[in-house]
């Protein structure tokens, strides 16, 4: 499948995601970004190193900036279930802004075109390191890594668009 770019409008999906009275919601992705500038990055799997480490800190930190730039929501999607997700989002205790949201088979990560398939390693697909500018549900920035890289995908490639 060719990946998602620039002018595409995001597919629909359903994204799984605990509440705040730890109810297992899922959600549509066009509900959350539908008349909305929205960010949606995608990371290879919760708790991983680089994941961990780089791009998640990453948008954190940079959150209340890209909120004041008319980002309404930052969406994090990994290929993990929701339980795992909801462990990995209590990992980062100054987290006010980021959605955790776990696409438990791969079906949105395979909707967007951005699977990285990790078999030989014994992780299954996964998805590929990216970030997308969407606005009210068409793509206006694509940054999207090739094999296991951290380079074009991070919250300050965001930004120098905004």
């Amino acid at each position: 499948m060719v990946p998602i770019k620039v002018g595409d409008v995001i597919p629909n999906g359903t994204l799984g995601q605990f509440d705040s009275e730890d109810q297992l919601q899922q959600l549509s992705v066009h509900s959350l970004a539908s008349g909305k500038k929205v960010i949606i990055f995608g990371v290879p799997g919760a708790f991983t190193p680089t994941c961990s480490m780089q791009p998640v800190p990453s948008f954190i930190t940079n959150a209340e900036e890209l909120k004041s730039k008319g980002v309404a929501e930052i969406l994090l999607v990994s290929v993990n279930d929701p339980f795992v997700m909801k462990a990995w989002a209590k990992t980062y205790t100054e987290n006010k802004h980021i959605k955790f949201l776990a696409d438990r088979s791969a079906a949105y990560t395979h909707a967007l075109g951005l699977e990285l398939d990790l078999g030989e390693k014994g992780l299954g697909i996964r998805s590929r390191r990216f970030s997308l500018l969407v606005d009210d549900l068409k793509v206006k920035v694509a940054n999207i890594e090739e094999g296991g890289a951290f380079t074009v995908s991070g919250a300050d490639e965001i930004l120098k668009v905004l």
